[in-house]
C-alpha cells in the first residue's frame, strides 16, 4: 500500500517542544491550558525563528476545555506575534487529542491546503470547571431574568442545601460509568498481568526518565516555564520523575481501584498532570524552501475503536498494525517505539496483545503484529514518569521519538496512545537524516 503523503506531498516534522509536565496542583497550577498551549507555541516560534507569517494552520487538542475559550486553538493563534488571519480550531479524542491535531494538520497539507502548520495540545488539570447542580443552575437562570429585588429574592429562596454541592467531571466513561482506573483494574485481571510485572515496569519508567533527563535527552525538549502573576516561580523538569523510588516503595503503595484484590497503584499509574506540548509540521518543499532540516517524515497513521465496556484502553492492539501495513513495513522494520502508559497495566496488555493470536483474528490479522523488543520501547521513560496532560501527551512523544530516532540512526518508529472511549492510536515516523 502506498504510504502517507507519497503523491508528492510528504509532511515534514521540523521541530517539537513542550513545558515541564507537572502534577495537578502543583508549580503549574496558575496557569490555565490557553496560558500553556501560548507559552508553548511562543517559544516554539523563537526557537526555530520560523516567521509567523509563514504559518497557514494551527490546530491543538484538548480534553477539558475551558467554558470560557473552548477553542483553544484560535487563543495560541492570536499570540502578537501572529498575523490574526491564521485558521485555528480545536480537536478532542481523549488521550490521543495532540495526535488528532497532529494528523488533521498534516492531512491539510497532503492535501495542498496548507504548507506550514503548528499542531499539538495542552491541559490544566489544575483548573478543571467545577458544575453547578442542574437546580441551582435554574435559579441562577430564574434570578438573572427577574426584574425586581423581590423576584431575585423568590428565585433564590427556592435553593437547598443539597443543590450546592458542586458537580467536578469524572474520568469516567459515560457509557459504563466505569472510571480509566477500573478499567485498567479489569484489563489487568482479564490479561493476567501481576502486580510485581506492574510495579518493575513503573520502576522502569522512573529509572529512564531520569537517565534522559540527567544526560540532557529529555530536558533538551522541554523550555523552562516562569509562572504568573509574579513570574517568582519557575519549572524547568518534570517534577513526577521520582529518581529515589523502588521496587519496594512501589509494592507498599495500596489498591486505589480495587482495594481488596487490586493491583493498579498510584505509582504505576500515571499522575494527573499540567502541561503544553506542540511541533511544526511543513511540507517537505516548503520545509527545503525555508532552509529548515526535517526531523522526520510521517510515513503512515491509523485509528482503532472497540467496545468500551470490553477493555478499554486495549484499541491500540487494532490501530498499531493497521498503521504499519498502511506504511508498507511489518515490526521487524521498526527501530525504536513509544506507547502512552496510562496504567502499566494497559501498557503490558497492549504488548500481550501485539502478541496474541487471538486479538489479531479480531484485528483481520493472518498473523500477530509480534514481539516488542523491550529494549527499543519508551527508552526515556514514559507518562508514568514523565506525566500526562491528556491534550499535550500525543505531541510529546511525537517530538521524543523523532530526536531519539535521529540520535540513534534509526530509520523509523512507532508510537502508540491508548484513549478513553475505547479508542486507539498509532503512528509510523521515519527519520528523515
Amino acid at each position: 500500500m502506498e504510504s502517507y503523503g507519497r503523491n508528492g506531498r510528504r509532511v515534514a516534522l521540523v521541530a517539537g517542544l513542550r513545558t515541564p509536565f507537572a502534577k495537578a496542583g502543583t508549580v503549574l497550577k496558575p496557569m490555565s491550558a490557553q496560558d500553556l498551549g501560548r507559552a508553548v507555541v511562543a517559544e516554539l516560534l523563537e526557537r526555530t525563528t520560523l516567521d509567523p507569517r509563514e504559518i497557514d494552520i494551527i490546530v491543538f487538542g484538548t480534553v477539558v476545555p475551558s467554558v470560557l475559550a473552548p477553542n483553544i486553538a484560535r487563543e495560541v493563534a492570536l499570540l502578537p506575534m501572529m498575523p490574526k488571519d491564521i485558521p485555528a480550531f480545536t480537536v478532542s479524542r481523549a488521550c490521543a487529542s495532540a495526535n488528532q491535531a497532529i494528523t488533521d494538520a498534516a492531512d491539510q497539507i497532503v492535501l495542498g491546503h496548507a504548507d506550514v502548520a503548528i499542531a499539538g495540545g495542552a491541559e490544566s488539570l489544575s483548573n478543571v470547571p467545577i458544575l453547578h447542580s442542574r437546580r441551582f443552575s435554574d435559579v441562577l437562570v430564574s434570578a438573572s431574568k427577574a426584574k425586581s429585588l423581590g423576584g431575585r429574592l423568590s428565585a433564590f429562596s427556592r435553593v437547598r442545601p443539597r443543590d450546592l454541592v458542586p458537580i467536578t467531571p469524572a474520568i469516567a466513561e459515560p457509557s459504563t460509568g466505569e472510571t480509566m482506573g477500573q478499567s485498567a483494574e479489569k484489563m489487568a485481571k482479564l490479561n493476567h498481568i501481576p502486580r510485581e510485572e506492574q510495579d518493575q515496569f513503573a520502576l522502569r519508567s522512573h529509572r529512564l526518565a531520569a537517565a534522559g533527563a540527567q544526560d540532557g535527552r529529555l530536558t533538551s525538549e522541554i523550555m523552562p516555564v516562569y509562572v504568573p502573576p509574579q513570574y517568582d516561580a519557575w519549572a524547568t523538569g518534570d517534577n513526577g520523575v521520582r529518581t529515589d523510588t523502588s521496587l519496594e516503595q512501589l509494592a507498599a503503595l495500596k489498591p486505589v481501584f480495587d482495594r481488596r484484590y487490586g493491583s493498579v497503584t498510584a505509582g504505576n499509574s500515571s499522575p494527573l498532570t499540567d502541561g503544553g506540548a506542540a511541533v511544526i509540521l511543513m511540507s517537505e518543499e516548503k520545509a527545503r524552501a525555508l532552509g529548515m532540516t526535517p526531523l522526520a517524515y510521517l510515513r503512515s497513521y491509523a485509528y482503532a475503536a472497540l467496545d468500551p465496556g470490553e477493555q478499554l484502553l486495549q484499541a491500540p492492539v487494532f490501530a498499531a498494525p493497521r498503521a504499519l501495513e498502511r506504511a508498507g513495513l511489518t515490526l521487524a522494520n521498526i527501530d525504536l517505539v513509544e506507547m502512552h502508559e496510562a496504567f502499566a497495566a494497559q501498557v503490558l496488555s497492549n504488548l500481550q496483545g501485539f502478541e496474541s493470536a487471538a486479538w489479531a483474528e479480531r484485528a483481520g490479522l493472518s498473523q500477530p503484529m509480534g514481539e516488542v523488543d523491550r529494549s527499543r520501547l519508551n527508552v526515556m521513560g514514559g507518562s508514568i514518569a514523565i506525566g500526562h496532560p491528556f491534550g499535550a501527551t500525543g505531541a510529546r512523544i511525537t517530538t521524543t521519538l523523532a530526536h531519539e530516532l535521529k540520535r540513534r540512526g534509526g530509520q523509523f518508529g512507532l508510537m502508540t496512545v491508548c484513549a478513553a472511549g475505547g479508542m486507539g492510536f498509532a503512528m509510523v515516523l521515519e527519520n528523515a537524516a
